[in-house]
């Protein structure tokens, strides 16, 4: 039986024009664009240099810290090693490869003999080495996630909610390549040593959770799909959590410290072909809609592609477009070109042309309580904007800005179209600066009494 998590919205989900869509393999571009930072962490160093030639799934980027390495998504001579634009904003170090169009597979992918004799260690180690990631959009280290977890985690639960309005990519997955999720899920019920992991899968997709449990009857594998109530943010790691098991993440806390672990269906998936094909992390599905796209498509293309070319594809854009939303448009960013590249964490590209996004250019609270009701993080929005607004950072810190997840439901729900999301991502930004200033007195300080001390003796 699933349970409830707190507030919530319930928004169109808008997926009609792709759900029954199958996945369509893009024509590869004649140059991809990879960038050195599609994780959790710093950017990785590239291992490559203008002139080098490579093939598909060579190790180009190396992490540093936390992180995970990047490969090659098609085979060709690097044609510049450079800051390219960036879907977060501004430029990022990047491979640029001009494809050759042959494919080549290096060397370096090699499948085991014989997968399922691998040993734990062994398994996690082909995860790191294929450089998997939250391909939910997180694009936290998989590697770090089950290492760190190993005798911890007590209920692995993969996350096939795909709850934010348009995306289908997870939908089709379950549909296409269930044997892969169920695969996937079968080596991490080995690496944690748990007997059995929960598919959460919203109800919305009914021939999905049919498509995996035909899967799991064939294999019997340790693998039970629970259908889920429709809600956002069910997708959310800590949401899922609650509603699979009835237990709360706490304030400033991880799944971890429920005993839990959550995985993206396409992460499975990634992990299923690196454990058993030795395949490192080299396409994305990308689900390309909105009212601005002439033919909404779930397109898979290789990492590094310009979403220019998803959305030529699908016909074009509308002259009228005004907008481009990688992502999904509850937590999703805007982009300032249509030639930034496709990471491993891209769900969707959109594109708006219509009256969705109705702003208000000075909006005032009304005190109605309705993103208080709305927010799954039990926060309160009406004040934390005030603060945020007014440069109340101690107050903000106070009142638990730093567990904003950014998922929009408050800023769905508000009748007078605040700008509450925003405000809070600068809110967070201007905290984290100030902590980072005040940690540099402290310690300058500290250095200071340390060195007069010195003196004096």
């Amino acid at each position: 039986m699933a349970n409830a998590f707190f507030g919530g919205v319930h928004p169109r989900d808008m997926k009609a024009a792709t759900n029954e869509k199958a996945i369509q393999q893009l024509p590869p571009p004649p140059e991809v664009v990879i960038p050195m930072s599609m994780h959790f962490g710093a950017p990785c160093a590239p291992l490559v240099q203008k002139g080098d030639f490579v093939k598909v799934g060579q190790k180009i980027g190396e992490f540093r810290g936390l992180g995970a390495p990047i490969h090659a998504s098609v085979s060709g001579k690097v044609k510049a090693v450079e800051p390219r634009p960036y879907s977060m904003g501004g430029n990022m170090m990047s491979v640029v490869i001009e494809n050759d169009f042959k494919d080549e597979l290096s060397e370096e992918v090699k499948a085991p003999a014989d997968p399922d004799a691998l040993s734990v260690q062994e398994m996690a180690e082909a995860v790191k080495n294929a450089g998997v990631v939250g391909m939910g959009g997180a694009t936290f280290p998989t590697h770090v996630k089950i290492s760190g977890g190993i005798g911890k985690v007590d209920t692995v639960i993969i996350n096939g909610a795909e709850c934010e309005p348009y995306i289908t990519g997870d939908h089709r997955t379950m549909l296409e390549r269930p044997e892969e999720i169920i695969g996937g899920a079968t080596y991490l019920a080995k690496m944690f040593g748990v007997g059995k992991v929960i598919v959460g899968v919203e109800d919305n997709k009914q021939n999905g959770i049919d498509s995996l449990n035909r899967v799991i009857a064939e294999k019997n594998a340790p693998v039970e799909v629970r259908a889920l109530a429709c809600r956002y943010p069910q997708g959310g790691e800590k949401q899922l959590c609650q509603a699979i098991t009835g237990k709360q993440v706490p304030p400033g806390g991880l799944p971890s410290n429920i005993g839990c672990a959550v995985f993206n269906i396409n992460t499975t998936c990634a992990i299923y072909r690196a454990v058993h094909d030795g395949m490192p992390v080299v396409k994305k599905i990308v689900t390309v809609a909105g009212s601005g796209v002439a033919e909404p498509k779930n397109l898979e293309c290789p990492i590094g592609t310009p979403v220019s070319r998803l959305f030529d594809e699908c016909g074009g854009l509308d002259e009228k477009t005004y907008k481009l939303v990688m992502g999904g448009p509850m937590m999703g960013m805007a982009q300032y070109t249509a030639e930034v590249p496709v990471g491993k964490g891209t769900g969707a590209m959109l594109a708006f042309c219509a009256d969705e996004e109705q702003t208000v250019q000075d909006p005032q609270c009304i005190r109605c309580g309705k993103c208080v009701a709305a927010c799954p993080m039990r926060l309160e929005p009406l004040f934390m904007y005030q603060y945020a607004s007014k440069n109340m950072l101690d107050e903000l810190n106070a009142a638990h800005i730093m567990d904003c997840m950014e998922c929009g439901a408050c800023a769905y729900a508000c009748p007078a179209r605040m700008h509450l999301t925003h405000m809070f991502k600068y809110g967070k930004q201007k905290l984290k600066e100030k902590m980072a200033a005040d940690k540099a007195a402290a310690e300058a300080k500290k250095a200071a009494a340390e060195k007069k001390e010195a003196v004096a003796k």
